[in-house]
C-alpha cells in the first residue's frame, strides 16, 4: 500500500512537471485516491490528502442590450421565450427544462419552480411582456406536459420517458441565438 509521503510526492510531482496539468486534472487525481481509500475502507487521513477548495467566479451577466438582440435574433418562437425565461426569470438551464404548464399561474403572474437548486421549490414573477409570449407559444405548439418538449423517448418495451427539452438542446439553443445575434460575450445558460 501507498505510504502519504509517496502521495504527496507524486501530488507535487503532478503540479510542478514541466508541463502543467490543468486544476481539474489534479482534482480528479485527488478524489480518485479519495476513492481507493474509501474502498479499502482506510480514512482520508491516512493519506493526508490536500482538500479541494472551489473556485469563485464571478457569472457572466449579459447587458441588456444584449439580451435584447438575442431576444430580436431569435427565428424560433420556442428560443425565445426559452431566453426569456432564462434571463427574465433567472432559471437555470435544468429549471427552464422542467417548466410544466401546470407550473404557470398567469392570474398571479408567477411561475413555480419545482425542486430547484437545493431540493427547493420557489415562486418567481412573469412579466406581462412574458405572459403574452408564453399564451402565444403554448397556442402555437400546443405543448401537453412539459413546456417545451423534446424529442419523445422510449425503451424497449415500448414506455414512454420524460421528454422534456434536453440541456444539450437549451445550451445548443442559446448559443446558437447569441451568435446569430452578433453577443460577443461567452454565453451560457
Amino acid at each position: 500500500m501507498l505510504d502519504s509521503e509517496q502521495v504527496h510526492d507524486y501530488l507535487f510531482y503532478l503540479q510542478k512537471k514541466s508541463k502543467t496539468p490543468s486544476q481539474t486534472y489534479f482534482k480528479h487525481c485527488v478524489y480518485g485516491l479519495r476513492f481507493l481509500l474509501k474502498s479499502e475502507g482506510l480514512p482520508y487521513e491516512y493519506l493526508r490528502l490536500p482538500s479541494i477548495k472551489h473556485e469563485k467566479k464571478l457569472p457572466v451577466v449579459l447587458s441588456k442590450e444584449e439580451v435584447w438582440a438575442m431576444l430580436q435574433g431569435a427565428k424560433l418562437l420556442k428560443h425565445k421565450i426559452l431566453i426569456g425565461l432564462l434571463y427574465g426569470c433567472g432559471l437555470r438551464c435544468m429549471e427552464a427544462r422542467s417548466v410544466r404548464l401546470q407550473d404557470l399561474d398567469f392570474d398571479r403572474k408567477q411561475l413555480k419552480i419545482v425542486q430547484g437548486k437545493g431540493k427547493k421549490d420557489r415562486y418567481v414573477p412573469l412579466s406581462e411582456h412574458l405572459i403574452r409570449g408564453l399564451k402565444k407559444y403554448i397556442e402555437a405548439e400546443k405543448p401537453q406536459d412539459y413546456l417545451f418538449n423534446g424529442q419523445p423517448l422510449t425503451n424497449g418495451a415500448g414506455e414512454d420517458f420524460d421528454n422534456s427539452y434536453s440541456q444539450r438542446g437549451v445550451q445548443c439553443a442559446v448559443r446558437q441565438v447569441a451568435k446569430a445575434a452578433g453577443v460577443k460575450t461567452e454565453v451560457h445558460t
